[in-house]
């Protein structure tokens, strides 16, 4: 017999080997370890962009279409082109943006899932989460931790839209997902706007504050654009500028100093006019939001420009590098907390 025959023939009994097997169950590990143990992340998420004009108009027909009561949530989920059909703009995050029209309430609820909204136009509109409800502004930074009641209202003349962002795939993959309605519109409000932000978010806690007790959630919930904006305009005074990130910070839970949300990261960064970040690549798939200027990133192999309100995304390990036509600030989110609590985060600053 010729060394193919016993080449064919020894593939013909690994194959049967390998049918009988998986009536049972179970796969040879060898067949697949390529694709479960990768030299770098592999993943289908790709670099993509929306701009809000577009998304503002199908949701101008949307709120002609249904009800925020019949909805819950009116929302248009923002798909990664690479993962369709799973409501997912990452491997591990969901985003959409969410439209109230004046008059509207969308109605109390609570889940597991923790959720973060970005205030994209419009003001006058409300949020309430755990009874204590705050007005709503362009570029507001928003916590809905993970249980806690929440319900939206808008009582201006004009409609508000937001980015929604939540953790929905991970705890979907975790099979860890409660959800409750509170069976009236709006919950009872308990607290001053503003008391969370009082207590835990101006270098001081209350005296008898235990952080040993601290919610791995950040006790201020809200996080106004005016407060974040000026840090940044501060800071760019005298702070260096990173050559992979300009001026960037992370949102914080003053309690502990950890990030804002236990499976979230949240960060704003400042561009200057004309400033071209070296590339960089890192292990957390970012969705990027414009809040001000305009400009352009190359990720991968393509070019998404953005202006303000426009929405994009930068995949794991993609090689990134931002460049700012105007003075910009971009607002962002990932999964970086997960990964850096697993020990799994890493970054390339390239030639940085």
């Amino acid at each position: 017999m010729s060394p193919a025959d016993e080449t064919a023939g020894n593939a013909a009994e690994r194959q049967a080997f390998y049918d009988r097997i998986d009536k049972s169950n179970m796969t040879a590990l060898w067949t697949v370890l390529d694709g479960l143990v990768t030299p770098e992340p592999r993943s289908a998420c790709r670099p993509v962009g929306w701009r809000f004009d577009a998304i503002r108009e199908a949701m101008v027909e949307a709120g002609g279409l249904i009800t925020a009561r019949e909805a819950e949530r009116r929302v248009l989920v923002l798909e990664n082109p690479g993962l369709r059909g799973q409501s997912k703009v990452t491997t591990s995050l969901y985003a959409g943006v969410q439209l109230v029209l004046p008059g509207e309430v969308a109605p109390a609820h609570r889940h597991s899932q923790t959720a973060l909204r970005l205030v994209l136009e419009g003001k006058g509109a409300h949020t309430a989460v755990d009874g204590e409800r705050v007005m709503m502004s362009p570029g507001d930074f928003i916590i809905t931790p993970s249980m806690t009641w929440h319900d939206h209202g808008n009582e201006s003349d004009e409609p508000i839209y937001w980015l929604d962002g939540l953790d929905i795939p991970l705890v979907q993959f975790l099979d860890a997902s409660f959800a409750e309605r509170l069976g009236e519109e709006e919950q009872p409000v308990t607290r001053p706007q503003g008391d969370s932000l009082a207590r835990y978010g101006g270098n001081l806690l209350p005296v008898d504050y235990q952080p040993a007790a601290a919610s791995p959630t950040s006790p201020v919930f809200w996080y106004p654009y005016e407060r974040s904006r000026e840090t940044l305009e501060r800071l760019s005074r005298t702070q260096d500028w990173d050559p992979c990130h300009g001026l960037r910070m992370r949102f914080v839970n003053p309690a502990t100093g950890g990030h804002a949300m236990p499976t979230i990261g949240s960060f704003l960064q400042l561009l200057p006019k004309g400033f071209e970040t070296q590339r960089y690549r890192c292990t957390d798939a970012t969705v990027f939001t414009c809040l001000e200027g305009r400009g352009r990133s190359r990720i991968g192999d393509e070019t998404i420009e953005w202006g303000p309100r426009d929405i994009f995304v930068a995949p794991s390990w993609a090689w990134t590098s931002h460049e700012a036509g105007a003075e910009s600030v971009l607002f962002s989110f990932s999964d970086r907390p997960v990964q850096e609590k697993l020990g799994l985060w890493r970054e390339d600053r390239g030639n940085a």
